[in-house]
């Protein structure tokens, strides 16, 4: 707690903040703006608010007390789960959750918060309503497949349904139109950088700027990969475990879906990414194993090509990445 006067761990419910620091103090206040300004009283400049990133539920808090001026961190639920599970607790209470947070950033370097910005928070918002109506539009399609499947389908029920797909398509349709607005208004030098990558298609570069925030969240192309979740992970130890590397999938996984079928496109067009394709097939390796790779390559030309500020060119995108 280098730094820091004081570290409070809070455990963060849909309405209610279970808050312990180091000296094993408890408190609970209600997960509201009422509840925000009574856990400020107890704050110096000079404490640090850690908390779990718990979807929608720690949001406002974080943005409160980081526009307030103080510390705070959001850090991985995982981590902390992960560290409960070393000390072998046999409490799970909402208070010793939040005293384990504060015991976790007291051993820890935990990363401060930063607040998105409105576009970003907005961008956001429009990706995570996209995917709920892109599941509800395959839905809807399966739907209308079983009624034809059944051979005799209600007339009235298809047209319902046909109805409701393409009223979800024109909302789709106005959600992304939003989006590449938004993008475009932002950053949109990176945008048509990102789109002179072969192989690379249109969504995939508006999720990467979008996730990355113009790609201003890591120092560099590795941080990135990581992030994505398609770095190798390895499986050794001693002589008898030697298992097969597989990815890490700890990352955003629509990112990694989106550019894993970009790799198919890569291998046609990017003479690089097919180079890399062949290589790795020709040493016998699979072609999924292949693909991966490639995936990892293209992140590595983005990174490399937005930081560059030049479009892509085969003749010194090699010497980038």
């Amino acid at each position: 707690m280098t730094g820091y006067k004081d570290i409070y761990g809070v455990d963060i419910s849909r309405n209610v903040l279970d808050i312990a620091n180091t000296k094993t103090k408890h408190w609970q206040f209600s997960n509201n703006e009422s509840g925000f300004k009574e856990f400020e009283k107890l704050l110096t400049k000079n404490d640090l608010v850690v908390m779990e990133a718990t979807g929608y539920y720690h949001y406002c808090l974080a943005q409160y007390l980081f526009k307030k001026g103080y510390f705070v961190s959001v850090v991985n639920p995982l981590s902390v789960k992960r560290f409960i599970q070393m000390k072998l607790s046999k409490i799970k209470t909402d208070k010793s959750d939040a005293k384990a947070i504060c015991e976790y950033a007291m051993i820890n370097n935990v990363p401060l918060f930063s607040a998105k910005s409105k576009t970003q928070a907005e961008c956001l918002q429009l990706l995570s309503l996209i995917d709920v109506y892109l599941k509800q539009s395959t839905s809807l399609k399966n739907k209308i497949h079983g009624e034809n499947v059944l051979g005799i389908p209600s007339k009235f029920v298809l047209r319902s349904l046909t109805r409701s797909l393409k009223l979800l398509q024109k909302e789709i349709n106005s959600l992304e139109e939003r989006l590449i607005k938004l993008v475009e208004k932002h950053h949109q030098k990176k945008f048509e950088l990102l789109k002179t990558i072969p192989g690379l298609g249109t969504k995939t570069s508006l999720l990467l700027l979008v996730l990355t925030d113009g790609f201003s969240r890591f120092e560099n192309a590795k941080q990135l990969c990581s992030y994505t979740g398609i770095t190798p992970f390895i499986r050794k130890s001693g002589t008898s475990v030697n298992k097969k590397s597989k990815i890490s999938k700890i990352g955003n996984k629509k990112l990694r879906n989106l550019l894993f079928l970009c790799s198919f496109s890569a291998c046609k067009y990017n003479k690089s990414c097919k180079a890399l394709f062949n290589r790795i097939v020709a040493k016998g390796k699979s072609k999924k194993l292949a693909l991966i790779a490639v995936s990892n390559k293209l992140l590595k030309q983005a990174f490399a090509i937005v930081n560059s500020g030049m479009p892509f060119s085969e003749d010194y995108i090699s010497e980038l990445v």
